[in-house]
């Protein structure tokens, strides 16, 4: 995220289609930082499993991780972003623990973790998101894009509009939810209501802007860890990178989730 923040603070150029990093040294930073947030969604997935199961788990649910990101295997618009990871981690930890209580003969226990149980839970876990996950994360961004579609006609519902759109950024930074209303305020501008695209780029570093600002206001709620992360968040909160607040998400989704999601919308 800081290789991110970096290269488009330094490298980018403000264009009508929003800062654009021309080829060259920064182009690179920033593909290195974006290989690294690709990376992360496995990661995150991985070791939840394996918080859950043990080593065994972690193939399956990396893997598997990348396939519920993959719009191209899904069928869909856009991947499912970190809550498709965190929901990846606990399926296939469960599932793998599981696969540990069988009873089988003894001379096949040492294939079990590294052959069977990668090579069964990634099929099935795959399986179970290609075949059922893709058809409702359709379904739901076509809904989401009716509902912003039908406020933005009408001046009197601009408020929930914004509220709405404020909401779907935050509530899955990246995932196909965010990705619908930043879509639908891009297209605004060309439909002539540039204003919607206002409302989704304020509420678009809210997220990553708090929590930075939270791990310098009370640092005794965050740990040593969650600390140095706080002006990485605040780097990426000040160029637009929603994302920078995921760790923190997934770290305490009980208490980040609402307040970020509050947060945007009135922002």
């Amino acid at each position: 995220g800081l290789f991110i923040a970096i290269s488009i603070s330094i490298g980018g150029k403000p264009t009508a289609k929003g800062m654009v990093i021309p080829p060259g040294a920064w182009d690179k930073v920033n593909q290195i930082g974006g290989i690294g947030f690709n990376l992360m969604i496995p990661i995150l997935a991985g070791y939840i499993a394996y918080a859950i199961s043990g080593r065994a788990a972690l193939a399956p649910a990396m893997i598997s991780a990348v396939v519920a990101n993959s719009k191209e295997i899904l069928g869909t618009s856009a991947g499912t972003g970190f809550l498709g990871a965190i929901f990846v981690g606990y399926l296939t930890g469960y599932l793998v623990k599981w696969m540990n209580s069988w009873k089988i003969p003894r001379s096949l226990k040492p294939i079990m973790p590294i052959f069977v149980i990668p090579l069964l839970g990634t099929a099935a876990v795959s399986a179970v998101l290609i075949l059922f996950l893709g058809a409702p994360i359709s379904w739901l961004m076509t809904a989401l894009n009716s509902a912003l579609t039908f406020l933005s006609k009408d001046p009197v519902t601009a408020i929930p509009l914004g509220l709405l759109l404020g909401a779907m950024v935050a509530f899955d930074m990246g995932g196909p939810v965010n990705k619908v209303a930043f879509l639908f305020g891009t297209a605004s501008i060309v439909g002539g209501t540039p204003q919607i695209m206002g409302a989704v780029a304020c509420a678009i570093p809210v997220p990553p802007l708090a929590m930075g600002l939270a791990t310098l206001i009370d640092k005794k709620c965050f740990n040593e860890e969650e600390r140095a992360a706080g002006i990485p968040a605040l780097l990426m909160g000040l160029i637009g990178i929603t994302e920078g607040a995921i760790p923190y998400a997934a770290c305490d989704p009980k208490h980040v989730m609402p307040s970020i999601i509050v947060g945007s919308s009135v922002a």
